[in-house]
């Protein structure tokens, strides 16, 4: 009988140990997290002009192959590996300089050094049809490639596709609306002052241009209001190649130009010789002292969101002291 006691005793103990280990192994599972998304759960794809492009994770490192696009970049916070070369500067503009400090150069923007490219080991490539169109398929096969339809008109069209290909839209919209607010926000100061009738003309090595509005300078003048010289005020790039005779298209209530220099000082001796012609100092903004020279980087060449603030730092210190 004693021996029934103990075993009943003994069974008692087990069913305790086993209910108590179901019930562990119930709390465990309650707990238990769920595991981490896959890749290709956090792949999204992005359409551009060359077609669709499938990137997975957010990219890390990213060559860059215009300087607009360099300047979308760092604006979004993100430090290209690798990019184009300033146009001017040794090799980055002076007003990005600082932040490109461990940024490889990969060529011009006309002629990229795809093996340069290749040896930085990108997990994403960002260019431009205009630019590099013969090369994609060579880029998009060392890592995804998005490229942007042109480089003329609306900056901010790139922009927006820019922070798509880098899973950064939120950040790109923030940046988008502190700029769209200080347009807003500068027009209301201009008020009366965008009637005056803006004139653009650009010197450069053996070639005058009279810009129009489909330009860098020209879409955030847009954005802003101002008026613009009859024969200026079109939806294209620029009149080219203009001779002397065409000075007096120059006209305006005020006149900005600026000056493409490489080095070799032919830009700016072209620069001088027209400024001192009789027809030029004949134009009547001349005449009232309206002609500003103003930085062909900011104005013109570098193209993105960074040059584009500056360029409305200009705008109040030359409007707003009025």
């Amino acid at each position: 009988m004693k021996n029934v006691k103990t075993l009943l005793t003994f069974l008692s103990i087990i069913a305790l140990f086993l209910l108590a280990a179901c019930g562990g192994t119930e709390e465990k599972t309650t707990e238990k997290e769920e595991p981490p998304k896959t890749t290709e759960e956090t792949s999204y794809t992005i359409e551009h002009v060359m077609g669709s492009t499938t990137i997975k994770g957010t990219p890390e490192r990213v060559v860059i192959l215009t300087n607009e696009g360099t300047e979308a970049l760092l604006a979004l916070g993100v430090t290209p590996v690798g990019a184009v070369k300033s146009f001017t500067g040794d090799p980055w503009y002076d007003h990005i300089a600082d932040q490109l400090k461990d940024t490889q150069v990969v060529g011009v923007e006309s002629e990229v050094n795809v093996e340069a490219i290749a040896a930085l080991k990108p997990d994403l490539i960002i260019g431009n049809k205009m630019r590099q169109e013969k090369i994609y398929n060579q880029l998009n096969a060392i890592a995804p490639t998005v490229f942007a339809e042109t480089l003329r008109g609306d900056w901010k069209v790139n922009f927006e596709l820019y922070a798509k290909a880098l899973n950064k839209e939120e950040k790109g919209k923030e940046v988008l609306d502190k700029y769209n607010n200080r347009i807003a926000d500068l027009k209301d100061q201009l008020g009366d002052k965008v009637n005056m009738k803006v004139s653009m003309v650009r010197f450069m090595a053996g070639e005058v241009r009279i810009y129009h509005k489909d330009t860098f300078s020209g879409v955030i003048l847009g954005d802003l209001g101002f008026a613009r010289p009859e024969s200026q005020n079109v939806d294209d790039f620029a009149e080219r190649n203009v001779t002397k005779e065409r000075i007096p298209a120059m006209e305006g209530d005020i006149l900005f130009y600026f000056t493409y220099e490489t080095g070799d000082g032919k830009g700016s001796e072209l620069e001088k010789e027209w400024i001192a012609d009789p027809l030029f100092k004949n134009l009547e903004v001349a005449k009232k002292g309206e002609v500003h020279k103003v930085s062909d980087t900011i104005w013109n060449t570098a193209g993105g969101v960074l040059a584009a603030n500056l360029m409305l730092d200009d705008i109040e210190k030359i409007f707003l002291k009025k």
